[in-house]
């Protein structure tokens, strides 16, 4: 198995470096042999800075951003009246657009200062004006304006930008940008996405290597009905800026959505050893959860395992509030907490999953995915104290994030709250109960999107819901929300199993054949002889 990844590795990075000769032409000013796609972004910057400004772009459409604020530094050294170097500065300091927690105040203040700086420096150009104005308003009045309000005034602009500068393919690429990045996620038109979609496809037919528009056609997408759209984006994006820890991770974000998941354990390991190299430990986590949930999915639990016992070594190099790649510091957070979760219940390890410890951190959002699974351990194995006690945190966390205005987070939060309720309602005999509050979490989740940050829900509700009617000897309708749960999360382990085991109980041979083959075939890697779903599905059982 180890061969067959190092093939597929080997085999990308080949690629890679088979572009095009345009393509190597034009490459950055930075290490030897660095391949981070390629990027022209015409300025009236000096011809010595130009090289570096290119470079920095070409960083940032791959966010990586500490590595761009280093380059665009180096050109406005170069050039002191290079104004758009700090334009580039003010863009990286917003950090990843996609991620949905509300901006600190030092962090606005610090793109405010560079918004300050290419000011004072002098656009020469009312382009080059219009790319700064756009910007400030990203940051202008952060203390009065929500920042809902402030990136759809910056999407405005930059829509105001491309359309000024029809020529310009960078202003057309960050517009794209800001549209998928502006996209609620209770916006089930997908109205955003598919209008950035469709101006990043265009664009990619004439500059095929470019960074920027394979990456933001993969978040365009990344929503349950549009992955497909995604799929040639993400089998290129990694062979285009392989030297980017973060171009070699991105692609997971689609063959998690399509359920292929040894293609994003592939891309994962690749850009973990990535950023290791580069000290980026936020974005090693980052790839690291989204490798250890492809793991689970497949059943290949010593692997998991493997991640698991890794992580107080990655914590050690951990610094939340160093500024690299894609993945801030608070996905680094969010990565600690998820894994041991996700390992104790994609396993269904309940008493695991009751003893687990929530580390308190400046972002909650993540503690209470630990409290979620203790309180669902916990309710399994009937010790209703402590399943009461996390589902009291729950609601106390979601409060707290209500309170700092994050309404996203809050509703994530309250969705664990009621499926964690819900189960604990079952276990005290409230069966009724139980049902309607866990019918009201999957209710409340279909309306939602999951974020960038993780690769889906700790457990998803629908699929809770249906384990939960497998209890109440209801497997007919076990089925229904099993299968809906794989309209949005296909080749899910939990769900495919379920939905054949349901289909079994229910006396539906046929279905329950197909998902079992299904879940065989997904399983091809899984360790031997492996957990007891798979003996099931090796021998199905003969009727309800």
């Amino acid at each position: 198995m180890a061969v067959r990844r190092l093939g597929i590795i080997s085999m990308a990075l080949a690629l890679a470096a088979a572009v095009p000769a345009a393509a190597q032409e034009h490459e950055h000013a930075g290490m030897a042999g660095e391949k981070l796609g390629t990027v022209h972004f015409a300025t009236s910057c000096s011809a010595d800075a130009q090289p570096q400004f290119d470079r920095a772009v070409a960083l940032m459409h791959s966010f990586e951003f500490g590595p761009a604020i280093e380059a665009y530094s180096a050109a406005a050294t170069v050039d002191p009246g290079c104004a758009m170097a700090h334009w580039g500065i003010a863009i990286s300091r917003w950090g990843n657009p996609f991620v949905a927690d509300q901006r600190p105040a030092p962090q606005l203040q610090q793109g405010l200062e560079a918004i300050g700086r290419a000011k004072q420096a002098g656009a020469k150009t009312e382009r080059e004006r219009g790319y700064i104005a756009a910007a400030e308003r990203l940051y202008a009045g952060y203390d009065k304006t929500s920042q809902r309000d402030r990136v759809v005034a910056y999407e405005h602009a930059m829509a105001d930008l491309s359309s000024k500068y029809p020529e310009d393919r960078e202003a057309s690429i960050f517009y794209a940008l800001s549209l998928a990045a502006s996209a609620l996620p209770s916006d089930k038109t997908y109205a955003n996405q598919l209008k950035a979609g469709a101006i990043l496809e265009k664009i990619f037919i004439e500059e095929p290597d470019h960074p920027g528009i394979t990456h933001y056609i993969i978040h365009s997408y990344d929503v349950p009905p549009l992955a497909p759209r995604a799929v040639t984006a993400a089998r290129r994006y990694a062979t285009i800026a392989p030297s980017a820890p973060h171009a070699l991770h991105m692609p997971s974000h689609t063959f998690t959505r399509v359920g292929s998941w040894q293609e994003s354990i592939d891309t994962n390991i690749a850009s973990a050893a990535a950023a290791r190299r580069d000290h980026s430990v936020a974005e090693e986590l980052h790839a690291t959860d989204y490798q250890m949930y492809a793991y689970l999915q497949t059943a290949q639990d010593t692997a998991a395992r493997r991640i698991l016992d890794s992580l107080p070594e990655i914590s050690s190099r951990f610094d939340p509030n160093a500024v690299g790649s894609a993945a801030p510091g608070s996905a680094g957070i969010f990565a600690l907490a998820a894994i041991p979760a996700r390992y104790a219940l994609e396993r269904q390890a309940w008493a695991e999953a009751a003893k687990l410890q929530p580390t308190a951190s400046a972002f909650p959002y993540a503690e209470a995915m630990t409290y979620f699974a203790r309180a669902l351990g916990a309710s399994h194995v009937k010790d209703l104290e402590t399943a009461r006690s996390a589902i009291a945190a729950l609601q106390q966390i979601r409060d707290r994030l209500t309170q700092a205005n994050e309404a996203y987070w809050a509703e994530q939060v309250e969705i664990e709250r009621r499926g964690a309720a819900a189960w604990t309602a079952l276990a005290e005999g409230r069966n009724t109960e139980a049902l309607a509050i866990m019918r009201s979490a999957a209710e409340l989740e279909d309306g939602t999107e999951k974020n960038a940050v993780t690769p889906g829900p700790i457990a998803p509700a629908r699929e809770l819901l249906g384990e939960m009617l497998l209890q109440m000897h209801e497997p007919a309708l076990a089925l229904k929300e099993f299968q809906a749960t794989l309209t949005k999360e296909p080749n899910r382990f939990r769900a495919v199993y379920g939905a054949a085991h349901a289909a079994a109980l229910a006396g539906d041979r046929a279905t329950a054949k197909t998902y079992y083959d299904q879940l065989l075939k997904t399983c091809v890697h899984a360790d031997q002889p492996g957990r007891p779903e798979l003996a099931e599905a090796r021998n199905p059982p003969s009727g309800p």
